[in-house]
């Protein structure tokens, strides 16, 4: 996987341009202007398709070095980890210790659930408030019981900083928490997936936490049934022979997850979609791809919409000097986020085109379809290049989101 890496430049008018390994581009930006006291309209960032990120990626670690040292030379400057440094100077997955405590009724009805965290942030605190947060969220909202608790604290050490990691501190609560439920379950002599179909959280329930706070968080599909049912008779159809020899021990387990899509308090992206004469798109979309197919997945929206090939849509994605915000690529925003300002911004360019095609056929709009060659109604067809000359400006439509509501 790539490690992290920024180089940098001063741009002819004098502002300086980074292109790096970031799933943030915009927050770089803002970052770098704020720690170095720049406009930030005076600071370019730029991705290409980052080679892996997992959470890591939304650190600042190498942008503001190289920045400052291209202010100081005047030279273009590029700092890259070794893969040794990768992982001696980078953030890492927070350690955590839980303790989880549970009452139950003897069908196996929770009635209580406690939860303490005590995270290491290490030598700074970037993510840890927000690892807390989710940590003792979801982990907790998996499961119906009237009596739930939860301490969360995050302790700064004298160690490697704490980040971002895939999960975002579920990954640990969870396993805590699958753990004393697969305790619970022997001690009361209940098969692990019954106890968990008796608990579970299920369509209608109220999502509740630690805490009864309002949130915009929906169920947007459930499937968790089936999946503990297709999940249990696959453990029992396993015809796979046990390893021969003393020194192997076989057993089945299994545990539950669950993650909220889109991270909470508004996550905002906008995209922008531009008609080119010969019929392609230029799509402007502020998201970064990183291994995890967005970029496939926001031509297809646009070429659906837009009743066009994927081959007609040019992407053009993670430039801050390019129009709109994004705030990252993580919590799976690259698509239902960002991928929905693209939806949005590709309809109202088709709306666009359609009045402007009706108009020149001299045509109702009701009576006009978009093609790949341009709009068709009242048995003729009008072109894109007519199109265009037609309106006598360019033709674009920008598109919004803003993260809510969010599901799981």
């Amino acid at each position: 996987m790539e490690t992290h890496g920024t180089i940098g430049w001063l741009e002819a008018d004098g502002s300086l341009a980074l292109r790096t390994s970031s799933q943030v581009p915009f927050l770089v930006r803002d970052a770098v202007a704020d720690v170095l006291a720049l406009d930030p309209a005076r600071v370019r960032v730029t991705c290409g398709r980052v080679g892996g990120g997992f959470g890591a990626k939304q650190e600042m670690l190498t942008e503001d070095i190289v920045a400052l040292a291209v202010l100081k030379t005047g030279r273009p400057v590029k700092l890259e980890f070794t893969r040794a440094e990768q992982f001696i100077a980078t953030t890492c997955r927070h350690p955590v210790a839980v303790t989880v405590k549970l009452g139950a009724r003897r069908d196996g009805t929770l009635t209580a659930i406690a939860l303490r965290v005590v995270a290491n942030a290490g030598a700074y605190g970037n993510h840890s408030p927000g690892i807390l947060f989710h940590g003792c969220n979801e982990a907790l909202i998996l499961y119906r019981c009237p009596n739930k608790r939860a301490e969360g604290f995050s302790v700064y050490t004298n160690t490697l900083p704490s980040g971002a990691f895939r999960g975002y501190g579920l990954s640990q609560t969870i396993f805590a928490i699958e753990s004393a439920l697969d305790d619970l379950a022997r001690t009361l002599g209940i098969d692990p997936f019954d106890l968990r179909r008796r608990n579970v959280i299920r369509p209608g329930d109220a999502m509740v936490s630690w805490s009864d706070h309002p949130h915009d968080v929906e169920m947007g599909s459930y499937g968790l049934d089936q999946c503990l049912n297709l999940v249990e008779a696959a453990l029992a159809e396993d015809a796979t022979p046990a390893p021969g020899g003393p020194d192997w021990a076989v057993g089945t387990g299994m545990a539950v997850a669950m993650i909220d899509t889109i991270p909470p308090r508004g996550h905002y992206s906008t995209s922008r979609i531009t008609l080119a004469p010969d019929g392609g798109y230029a799509l402007e979309v502020g998201t970064v791809e990183f291994g995890n197919g967005t970029s496939t997945v926001h031509v297809q929206i646009a070429a659906d919409v837009l009743g066009t090939g994927p081959d007609r849509i040019r992407l053009i994605q993670g430039d801050t000097a390019r129009p709109g915000h994004d705030t990252g690529a993580f919590g799976s925003t690259g698509i239902v986020v960002a991928g929905l300002a693209t939806e949005r911004a590709a309809r109202a360019l088709k709306e666009r085109i359609l009045a402007c095609g009706a108009a020149h056929l001299g045509v109702p709009e009701t009576a006009c379809r978009l093609g790949p060659h341009g709009v068709e109604g009242g048995g003729t067809q009008a072109s894109f290049a007519q199109i265009m000359a037609a309106s006598g400006a360019a033709l674009s439509a920008t598109g919004h989101a803003d993260g809510s509501p969010r599901s799981v």
